[in-house]
């Protein structure tokens, strides 16, 4: 499950890990969301209009946006789609781009799960950063990709007690932030986002950041997959995160 809030802070696009968009917008009283108006679903649809779940491209778990274009990261097969959903909308069909090698190796399960493209004019813009879930290099980090812009390649980013990560997202001052999260039976569901310096993205580099919020079960967070940002109208930042509910 993932989502990408428009600008105004209420629009949002959502993908389910079945391959179903999720379109609606998030009602506020003042500045606490309490509902979700408009929603509209609709299976995606594959390059040859059926959709996606019917050629097993189903486990959707990434969404990065570039204007009119949407990325979307399907976990299991490895694979990334393009759709025109500014001019098709919910009916827009996925058009597979070219990835690097390393992506498609990614393990099952554990493959591509954080999408963010870079705004041309920024450092690496034009770049579609992808990071997996727990695709991991021989020193044990995350693996991650800089596909197209002016410098792709593969980076990783420091796994740190054992958490994978969820989503990425940038801030208007170009900073990445990354969403991670652990869980097991036995100690429950943490979850933490790591903000690291856009610049210390490059081809062989390995990433860190300081904890900018942690949280557990103890403190009303669910099992948060999704990271998105925006800026209110006052021109604070503002981060939205969702959860997925395991169906």
């Amino acid at each position: 499950v993932e989502q990408r809030v428009q600008p105004d802070g209420a629009n949002f696009i959502a993908l389910t890990d079945k391959g179903w968009w999720l379109k609606g917008r998030i009602v506020y009283d003042g500045t606490r969301p309490v509902g979700v108006a408009d929603a509209q679903m609709a299976a995606m649809q594959g390059p040859d209009g059926f959709t996606l779940a019917s050629r097993r491209w189903y486990d959707t778990e990434a969404i990065a946006q570039d204007g009119d274009t949407l990325y979307v990261g399907i976990e299991r097969v490895n694979r990334i789609v393009a759709f025109n959903f500014g001019k098709d909308g919910l009916l827009a069909r996925a058009r597979p781009i070219e990835v690097p090698t390393g992506l498609r190796a990614l393990p099952n399960n554990k493959g591509i799960e954080a999408l963010e493209f870079v705004p041309r004019g920024q450092p690496l813009g034009g770049t579609l950063i992808g990071i997996s879930e727990r695709g991991l290099d021989r020193e044990g980090n995350i693996v991650g990709f800089l596909i197209g812009g002016p410098r792709p390649g593969t980076f990783a980013v420091k796994r740190i007690a054992d958490f994978d990560i969820s989503d990425a997202a940038l801030l208007p001052s170009g900073d990445l932030l990354v969403l991670e999260r652990k869980f097991s039976w036995t100690s429950g569901l943490f979850i933490r986002i790591r903000r690291i310096k856009l610049a210390d993205v490059q081809p062989g580099a390995l990433v860190d950041g300081p904890v900018l919020f942690e949280a557990d079960l103890g403190q009303a967070i669910d099992n948060m997959e999704g990271l998105s940002v925006h800026r209110d109208a006052s021109g604070a930042t503002v981060l939205t995160m969702i959860s997925d509910d395991n169906f």
